[in-house]
């Protein structure tokens, strides 16, 4: 079966082609339960998949020079619901139950998941085709408050610097 080309996508499918592309970001992290506060650097490999019906997203972060956090993510639109969704699996081990699901805003996408844990929200704002922000925050199971966890600024990497 032959992949359909991108014109022939839903706009929501197009959309998600924003987040294909090598990306490299500096993030400050807070501290949280699991790591200490402070800076890492990020490589983001992201590629359409299936004719572009999914982006598949490498994530890893690197402190002091190791990778601290790891994430495979993958991004789809439920077309009947008109959401995006991402199912992420990381260096953590949890398990997702389901999906976080998000829309976009104008350049800015959210997508929310809970969990027995609590929730997570990451947002995505693009500034551009070249550059993007991210922050990850998380509601404790039990809270009403959003806590900081990781926010960065990604720009996209030119094919001469890939390697």
């Amino acid at each position: 079966m032959n992949a359909a080309p991108f014109s022939s996508l839903s706009d929501g499918h197009q959309r998600l082609q924003a987040l294909v592309c090598t990306w490299r970001g500096e993030e400050e992290v807070a501290a949280t339960q699991w790591t200490d506060a402070g800076t890492a650097t990020s490589e983001v490999q992201a590629e359409a998949q299936f004719g572009g019906l999914f982006v598949v997203q490498r994530y890893r972060q690197r402190r002091d020079g190791t990778v601290s956090f790891g994430a495979h993510n993958v991004f789809g639109f439920d077309q009947p619901n008109s959401l995006v969704t991402m199912h992420q699996f990381d260096s953590m081990g949890f398990v997702p139950a389901s999906p976080a699901t998000g829309t976009w805003s104008g350049n800015e996408l959210v997508l929310e998941r809970s969990s027995p844990r609590g929730s997570a929200r990451v947002t995505y704002s693009f500034d551009g085709t070249d550059t993007y922000r991210m922050k990850l925050q998380f509601k404790p199971a039990g809270s009403d408050a959003w806590q900081d966890m990781v926010s960065g600024l990604y720009r996209r990497v030119s094919p001469s610097e890939e390697g």
